[in-house]
Parts: structure tokens; sequence; C-alpha cells
């Protein structure tokens, strides 16, 4: 049996040690892993595997509770402080939200994130959709369309972070016409035994 040799580092996801960028981050990215391990536990049912589903489902359960409580701190961030709020949010989305697991490595392959993101995106585990879907869900959660008192540079940010989505879903548009055009390959995976899975 191979050896499996994952990393995952603690770096900062571009967070800078601001509390503002963190509990921002935290939200997006605890909505993110409901969302994937939700549509896991869904993909592991339909698989017939009910367990796998089960444990799936109690980890996207938790997650969606650290989501609320996160999302809660943004809430009274934004009553208290729109402007910096609101230019933590716009900062955090321009840099792009990053899972920790972007980390990970198997000792053999230097591409291993991007091959599993890639797989995660064909499957519906987790796609460009949902990162686009969780934006919007928290705008709406947020208010941020609806925010008044900020700066100049506070308003930017509100009209950067509100017409984000959209661009997303283009984007990822124009990327699964290209992904069509291309002929599939296959990469393997160590953790399931070097098995090739198509890209």
């Amino acid at each position: 049996m191979s050896k499996l040799n994952f990393v995952c580092i603690g770096q900062d996801p571009g967070t800078e040690n601001n509390p503002y960028l963190g509990f921002v981050y935290t939200s997006f990215q605890e909505r993110a892993t409901f969302v994937s391990h939700g549509n896991t536990a869904r993909l592991a049912k339909e698989g017939g595997d009910p367990v796998l589903a089960r444990i799936c489902g109690t980890i996207a359960a938790d997650e969606k509770r650290h989501e609320n409580a996160y999302s809660k701190i943004v809430e009274k961030l934004l009553e208290v402080d729109p402007t910096g709020a609101m230019l933590a949010i716009g900062d955090m989305m321009e840099k792009k939200i990053t899972m920790p697991a972007h980390l990970m490595y198997d000792g053999q392959d230097p591409k291993l994130f991007e091959h599993f993101a890639a797989v995660a995106q064909r499957t519906g585990v987790y796609t460009a959709n949902d990162y686009a879907d969780i934006l919007e869900f928290l705008i709406e959660r947020w208010r941020l369309e609806k925010l008044e008192g900020l700066t100049g540079e506070g308003k930017r940010a509100q009209d950067f972070v509100c017409g984000l989505a959209p661009r997303i879903r283009r984007l990822q548009e124009r990327a699964d016409a290209r992904a069509r055009k291309m002929k599939p390959h296959g990469v393997k995976f160590s953790w399931i035994f070097n098995n090739e899975v198509v890209l």
C-alpha cells in the first residue's frame, strides 16, 4: 500500500491577520465546505453508500453551524463599521477565496489540487457556479446592495462585490465551452490506489 503524505500548512489565506478579513473568509469558506460535503453526501447516497452519505451529511451540518456563526459576526461588523466591513469583503473577493486544501500534496502529483478541483467541478461536488451562488447568498444575507453610509471607497467595493457573481458565471461558461473542445484525459490519484479518473 502506498504511503500517503498529505501536507496542509497553516498558510494565511489572504487575511493578513486582520479579523475583518478573517471573518469574511471563514463565512465564505464554511459555506463552501457545507455545499461540497452536502453534494458529496447526495452523490454517495445515489451511489449506494449510505454510511458515507451519513458521514458527509454530518460534516455538512457542522460546517453550516460554523458558517452561521461567522456570518453573524460579519453582520455585526457591517452594522458598527459599514465601510470597514465592506472594504474587507471587497478585498477578500478581489483576492478570490482559496480553499485550505489548495496546499494538499501526496508527494507525487505537483498539480494535485488542480486535478482534484477539476474532478469536483465535473462531478458537481463543488463548481464555479457554487462559488457564485455562495457569493449571491452572502450578498443577500448581509444585505450588501442596500448598505448605506459608505465612503466613496466603500461604495466602490460594494459595486464590485454586488456585480461579481454574474461575471464569475460568464467566465465559467467560457471555460466550460473550452473544456468541451478539449480531449478528455485521465489523472491517477494516489489515495485511490493510483486508479485513473477522467478529467
